[in-house]
């Protein structure tokens, strides 16, 4: 029995809801541990449908504990809300299913402002933000000025906090043209919210030692994908926090060796929300014929996604980045009926041929995809949950997937519904 991680093997979006789902129908407690209420979830359960954004999935499952990781960065006003809304849909969320790390950073509505005004300013230097502060506060946890969840339970020390970040954000509004930042207003929505968010407060790395000491099975979820990890994406368009796997055990406490498998998921072609390169992008009719199939739209955002052939370099390199031991493939049912399909299989740049993602901004838009066209199956692979259900030549676009990336397609998801789902190998075994 082990631990699993979950990474998204692309650029997010790659059906982590449905498979962490499925995971955590299994696992005792489901951790989130980095970014925050700009990634979202959907998973679909029986006739009912739910659309997480901070909350761990399994949330959802009763008898499961969730825990937001010290790595996340937390709005405490988009919890209470998405709590409500979820208890609106028959979950019954306490203290007994939900814990808080102590330790994890609060989003101010000053970060959120932030964020907009400069994506505003940014004019066509845009880099696809959210604008719901996750970048901002993040950049005060590193600066060593945020307000923490544990602060909430000391309002009597709150006032400095306030002061420090508020000499840094009122400085950089003054640069901005915009009005100062009322320290007694600030200090006052932080104490109206205390109340809603300091029952779920709690010592998450020692809550997981017990766990894991106890047997529990723990799964780590990740949110985005690790293309746009902030050290190892497409920088700068990419989020504000780790998204590999390594994050997992930084962003709740765990000890490294101790986080077990990593599975990373990713769809059966690419896509992509916002500003960024996207070497294998399809600006045309299949482009928008995958997007149409794949319902690609933001859960989060309701943003258009952007969409392309599978980019096998891509996933090569996040599953050695990550350690991934095996990725679950989503979405195969999409490409049914292509007559022919397409996966990337190098770069070029000036003439050289690349097996990598360069880490130039400039390299990296200037890159040209290099293609190996597959035979395309007619028969249809939707709601498939044998290997004998698959039509010949998608098993053989799966093997020729799994060669490329050089890393075993353990799980393999065929449409939105949890029980669509075909395992190769047991992620906790």
């Amino acid at each position: 029995m082990t631990n699993v991680v979950v990474v998204g093997a692309q650029w997010g979006d790659e059906g982590k809801g449905k498979i962490v789902d499925w995971l955590s129908e299994r696992a005792d407690v489901v951790v989130r541990f980095q970014g925050g209420h700009n990634a979202g979830h959907t998973l679909v359960i029986g006739d009912k449908t739910y659309k997480l954004s901070l909350l761990p999935s399994g949330v959802v499952r009763p008898d499961k504990l969730s825990v937001i990781g010290n790595g996340v960065v937390v709005d405490p006003w988009a919890l209470v809300a998405e709590i409500e809304r979820l208890r609106k849909q028959g979950v019954a969320i306490s203290r007994d299913n939900l814990r808080l790390a102590e330790n994890a950073t609060l989003i101010l509505p000053l970060h959120r402002e932030l964020d907009q005004l400069r994506e505003d300013a940014a004019g066509t230097e845009k880099i696809g933000t959210t604008g719901r502060g996750i970048g901002p506060a993040y950049e005060d946890k590193v600066g060593r000025r945020a307000i923490r969840v544990q602060d909430l339970a000391s309002p009597q020390t709150l006032g400095p906090k306030i002061d420090r970040i508020l000499t840094h954000h009122n400085a950089l509004r003054r640069g901005l043209g915009q009005p100062e930042i009322s320290r007694d207003k600030l200090i006052a929505e932080l104490t109206a919210i205390a109340g809603e968010v300091l029952p779920y407060m709690d010592v998450s790395w020692e809550l997981l030692d017990a766990a894991r000491k106890d047997g529990k099975r723990i799964l780590f979820e990740g949110a985005q994908g690790a293309l746009l990890d902030v050290d190892h994406g497409t920088y700068p368009f990419v989020t504000s926090s780790n998204t590999v796997a390594a994050q997992a055990s930084t962003g709740s406490g765990i000890g490294a060796r101790l986080t077990g498998y990593v599975l990373g998921i990713a769809k059966a072609y690419t896509t992509r929300v916002g500003a960024g390169p996207f070497p294998t992008e399809l600006s045309d009719a299949i482009g928008e014929k995958i997007g149409e199939r794949g319902r690609e739209f933001g859960t989060v955002t309701g943003r258009k996604r952007r969409c392309g052939w599978f980019d096998s370099v891509l996933v090569r390199q996040v599953a050695k980045v990550s350690g991934v031991d095996g990725i679950a493939l989503t979405k195969l049912d999409v490409l049914d009926g292509f007559e022919t399909i397409r996966i990337c299989v190098g770069y070029t740049l000036d003439g050289e041929r690349l097996s990598r993602l360069p880490a130039s901004t400039s390299a990296q838009a200037n890159i040209m995809p290099i293609y190996e066209d597959f035979e395309g199956w007619s028969q249809s692979t939707q709601g498939a949950r044998r290997w004998a259900d698959l039509p010949a030549q998608a098993v053989k676009y799966v093997r020729r997937v799994e060669e490329l990336i050089e890393c075993p397609v353990t799980l393999l998801s065929t449409s939105p519904e949890r029980e669509d789902t075909i395992l190769m190998k047991d992620p906790f075994v």
